[in-house]
């Protein structure tokens, strides 16, 4: 583009706010905006499809242009992430007094109701709220709202003898919503019915849902239903650039479609990603399966079934696209895979442990695999898995295999049985080499990546199982390899052979049975390890040639670093989620058992306590008694002896005379009878 023809086009930088821009859509678009000339899609160039990681018309592009991109802003859901460079400023849950502020400073106001049901009531507010301060305006805006597919899926076809006559934007009044999304179009009808009055437009994406077995836990990916429905389809990148013509061209309609030239079925995509990514075999099962998929939302099952065709024909006519995916999806497979495994970060981690007889690898690959969810490659099961595979290939009926492969299988599983039978059970190097070099080249190896354990054993193994082509500029250097599949970590482990041969020694016969591990096959398979690994070429030095260095053991985390794959699954965090349950539950009984037991012993301590506190206060009262019975003898003895003879002969007295007051006659009589008194 020339210097004086993008001067001409800009006029200012406008800020654009997008909602929920930490959300996959809606970073998409502000990551392609913000590297955007404002007025830059007016002008027609010769300019090249834009290749992956490149950026166009970027800010360092045209060094007089810097201050005419876009600014973005926008709302967050998660305040946790970090804010990326292209997003100048980020709101997280505002008053939507302050949120209405914010809009009334930007020149473009984005909602994307596609992604989250929530945002639809705050897009319908912000239109309403936007053309009630109209008056407040400085210069127009502009009102986007990317809606869904679903607002169309239950349209009657334009002609009803010719169901397959696309629709087309002049067809909007005809839309019908599926059940489940009559709030987006009511949206829609809301963001219309505004643009009498304020610049608005409406731009529907079409994305297909697709659900692929990425990590192959499943033999064949699934296809709900027949698989005939056509899904409407656009690259982000590509909506994205529609936005940006809108921005720019400023288009009369107030409705607008953004759909690729693809016609593709569900089966269609599905076989193709099948293909690619997933084991190559689908399989149809009833649309009520994709009920019991637990990582498909109702929204996602919904949009797996719309059936439609649709033209974007004001776009292809009026705007100026620089397409990524024009043809769809599946002719641009390779480019979306790769898009798809970089945006997720789901990158392939290859690792090589290498060391003596039990040492144990085997138990350290397989705690790499479950903490990075990798392939745990050992040479003996996959020579079963393959002849296993073989069998199950020569077994199957006419038509479920090509003949041809059928016949190569054949004669495979008869030349390696043959191999087998003239070596005692082993395998030659090469067809060793062959199948371990099938399945480091599987797409699971591949796309998730693998742990190969104790394999190769030599240099010459080594160089035929990551033999490839090497650039031109190393070639003298290092010997050739194959970068798809060459271990990008080694791993080695090493001990004495009095400790191994200690270890084995002491090892339960349970597990020894059965093994190598018997102590003549351990002791053979030692010095054969020993005696491959003095000389120069080793498989070591195989690795350092190529400048993979071997790594000690305890540093394999901080080496490897982060998992490159998908986290946990659903049924994983439930699984997981169960488990933290059970524990938690177990905490909590046991800390119950603990406290009953504590209130229990302090229980009989406190009775422990109160018996001895009783024996001891009746050892006193008794003390008490016996101390008060003594002390009691002497005036016992006294009144005994001096007062009860002239008691007793006063009471006989007092029955005699029987007198009126016996009281103070027995007084009297006391008084006279008393030797002391004279």
């Amino acid at each position: 583009m020339a210097e004086e023809e993008v001067e001409k086009i800009i006029h200012h930088t406008k800020r654009i706010f997008i909602n929920n821009v930490d959300s996959y859509a809606s970073k998409c678009i502000a990551k392609f905006l913000s590297a955007c000339v404002v007025g830059a899609s007016l002008v027609e160039t010769d300019e090249p499809e834009v290749e992956e990681g490149e950026e166009r018309l970027s800010k360092d592009d045209h060094p007089k242009v810097k201050d005419g991109t876009f600014q973005i802003v926008g709302t967050i859901a998660n305040k946790n992430e970090r804010r990326p460079s292209y997003v100048l400023d980020e709101y997280f849950q505002l008053k939507r007094e302050e949120l209405l502020e914010r809009l009334m400073e930007c020149d473009i106001i984005i909602y994307n109701i596609t992604e989250d049901a929530d945002q639809m009531d705050e897009a319908s507010w912000a239109i309403s709220a936007l053309h009630a301060e109209m008056a407040r305006f400085s210069q127009p805006k502009m009102f986007i709202l990317i809606s869904t597919v679903m607002t169309w899926a239950l349209s009657k076809p334009v002609d009803a003898d010719d169901p397959e006559i696309p629709f087309t934007e002049e067809d909007y009044r005809r839309r019908r919503a599926h059940p489940n999304f009559k709030e987006h179009i009511n949206v829609e009808k809301l963001v219309v019915k505004m643009g009498k009055t304020v610049k608005l437009h409406i731009l529907c994406q079409f994305m297909g849902s697709l659900n692929t077995s990425w990590l192959g836990d499943l033999p064949k990916v699934p296809i709900f239903g027949e698989g005939t429905n056509v899904i409407p389809t656009i690259h982000i990148n590509d909506l994205a650039g529609v936005i940006q013509n809108v921005i720019d061209h400023k288009p009369k309609p107030h409705y607008l479609v953004a759909v690729d030239d693809s016609k593709t079925t569900i089966d269609d995509i599905v076989k193709t990603i099948a293909d690619v990514v997933g084991p190559g075999k689908t399989k149809r099962v009833p649309k009520e399966d994709a009920f019991l998929t637990r990582d498909l939302r109702q929204m996602d099952i919904d949009a797996l079934f719309v059936n439609l065709r649709i033209e974007a024909v004001y776009l292809k006519e009026s705007f100026n696209i620089h397409w990524v995916c024009e043809s769809g999806l599946i002719d641009n497979i390779d480019r979306v895979v790769e898009e798809y495994k970089q945006t997720r970060g789901l990158l392939p981690i290859r690792v090589c442990i290498m060391g003596p007889p039990a040492v144990g690898k085997s138990t350290v690959a397989e705690r790499i695999c479950k903490h990075y969810k990798l392939h745990h490659i050992r040479l003996k099961e996959t020579i079963t898995e393959t002849l296993a595979h073989l069998e199950s290939i020569v077994r199957m009926e006419d038509g479920e295999t090509e003949a041809e492969d059928s016949a190569t299988s054949s004669e495979l599983l008869e030349t390696l049985k043959e191999n087998m039978d003239q070596n005692g059970g082993r395998l030659d190097d090469q067809y060793v080499i062959r199948i371990m070099r099938d399945k480091l080249k599987s797409k699971l190896c591949r796309n998730q990546g693998f742990v190969l354990d104790s394999f190769p054993k030599t240099y010459e193994q080594a160089k035929d199982l990551f033999y490839g082509e090497t650039p031109e500029d190393m070639r003298s250097k290092i010997p050739p390899f194959n970068k798809k599949i060459i271990p990008e970590f080694v791993f080695s482990l090493d001990s004495s052979d009095a400790f191994l041969k200690n270890r084995v020694l002491n090892l339960p016969e349970s597990l020894v049975e059965g093994t190598s591990y018997s102590q003549e096959q351990f002791l053979r398979r030692l010095a054969r390890f020993r005696e491959s690994n003095v000389e120069d070429e080793t498989v070591l030095n195989y690795f350092e040639e190529l400048d993979i260095h071997p790594e000690h053991i305890e540093r394999i985390i901080k080496s490897v670093g982060k998992p490159k794959n998908y986290g946990p699954t659903s049924q994983e965090l439930e699984e997981e989620e169960r488990r933290s349950a059970d524990r938690r539950l177990r905490t909590e009984a046991q800390k119950r058992a603990d406290t009953e037991r504590r209130e229990t012993e302090e229980a009989q301590q406190r009775a422990a306590r109160w018996e001895e506190w009783s024996k001891c206060l009746e050892e006193v009262k008794k003390q008490e008694h016996d101390l008060l019975e003594a002390q009691a003898v002497p005036l016992r003895n006294y009144l005994m002896k001096n007062v009860m003879p002239t008691l007793t002969q006063g009471l006989i007295e007092c029955c005699k005379t029987r007198p009126q007051d016996p009281v103070d006659f027995l007084a009297e009589y006391l008084f006279k009878s008393n030797p002391q008194v004279e």
